[in-house]
């Protein structure tokens, strides 16, 4: 006769569609509704809003979702991300197509983005390997260090990054007999691409190494006691945000149509930085957030200083200004801010006994 402990044994184990099927039954409605409004946008939303709009958020959020992995799940502010990120875009331009066909090398999309997300990869785990002995403000320095000289590097050099000009005509691919240069077609590829580096993001985060990696950053001390390598673990979590940067750099190229040295300057750099703390950098979803307030601030910044009669170039202080009262109000973010807001509403619901 089989007991209790025994027929647990010898139960079959759940297949992947219904461990799916479990995933899925978990996540709250407003995740549904705001999927459903992203996968439907074209429909009711203007080729503007879009690309410039929809486009700009996902692509500017990939980036720093690659900062917030590495600052929120590793204690590692990195302001290399960007730079990451030009570099795969100068390397499309370069192997690819541009205007520059005295540079560019013309080869096949289906060789030239892989190698593109390698090198720049490779640059990121390259910046990782000499920023991950230090700590604090010593690893923003070092990264700023890096970012800068990429950028006076790719202004300076003539013969492959074509100096100060950089490159212009860099244009997605026509694949599938898809022409992924339309407004609706370019949306859908950075939404697919922005959903899947939050996946893979909050994915990696639950994983024996994201767990470790965590661990590595409340306590590197007692972690190495325990037998895991901290600094190959730092690397690794380097090397896994430059390939997620290195996507979200072709993508950004691909949406400007060229690259050159600016995209990769000192503030572009910070706005990154600025983008992830201001959404958050508790939870993946927070670059996203932050990217989508920056955008907004971006393009109706100078339309709102005309309209109140001050010069329209002063839109970048009116940007510093919206961030600076996000910060203030949620040291946490727009993510730390909604979280306390839900907490506060349970509270009020479970009343003044239960609340105690």
């Amino acid at each position: 006769m089989a007991t209790g402990s025994d027929r647990l044994l010898t139960a079959p184990r759940p297949t992947w569609p219904m461990r799916l099927a479990a995933r899925l039954a978990e996540v709250p409605t407003p995740w549904w509704v705001a999927a459903f409004f992203l996968v439907t946008a074209p429909a009711y939303a203007s080729d503007f809003v879009l690309v410039q709009l929809f486009g700009w958020s996902f692509t500017l959020g990939m980036i720093a979702l690659s900062l917030m992995f590495l600052a929120g799940y590793g204690g590692m502010v990195s302001l290399v991300q960007m730079s990451v990120a030009v570099c795969a875009g100068y390397m499309v331009a370069i192997f690819g197509h541009s205007a520059i066909d005295t540079i560019s090398l013309g080869w096949p999309w289906w060789l030239v983005l892989p190698l593109a997300v390698a090198i720049a990869t490779l640059f990121g785990t390259l910046s990782g390997l000499l920023a991950v002995r230090t700590t604090g403000i010593y690893t923003i320095m070092i990264t700023l260090a890096i970012a800068a000289a990429f950028f006076y590097f790719t202004r300076q050099n003539y013969v492959l990054f074509n100096g100060w000009s950089g490159f212009n005509r860099v244009l997605p691919p026509e694949v599938l007999g898809i022409d992924w240069r339309r407004p609706v077609p370019f949306y859908y590829l950075n939404l697919f691409w922005a959903t899947l580096a939050y996946s893979a993001v909050l994915y990696v985060s639950r994983s024996p190494f994201g767990l470790a990696l965590q661990g590595i950053r409340d306590n590197a001390r007692r972690m190495a006691a325990l037998g895991y390598h901290v600094t190959a673990h730092r690397v690794a979590a380097y090397a896994f945000a430059a390939v997620i940067a290195a996507v979200g750099g072709i993508l950004l190229v691909w949406s400007n149509g060229q690259v050159s040295p600016g995209t990769a300057g000192i503030g572009p750099v910070i706005d990154i930085l600025v983008i992830a703390v201001v959404g958050g950098l508790g939870r993946p979803i927070g670059p996203f957030l932050g990217a989508a307030v920056y955008v907004l601030l971006r393009i109706f910044a100078m339309d709102m200083l005309v309209a109140l009669g001050l010069p329209g170039e002063r839109f970048q202080l009116l940007i510093g200004l919206g961030f600076l009262v996000i910060v203030l109000w949620s040291p946490d973010g727009l993510v730390g801010l909604y979280e306390r807001l839900r907490a506060g509403g349970a509270r009020d619901l479970a009343g003044p006994e239960e609340g105690r």
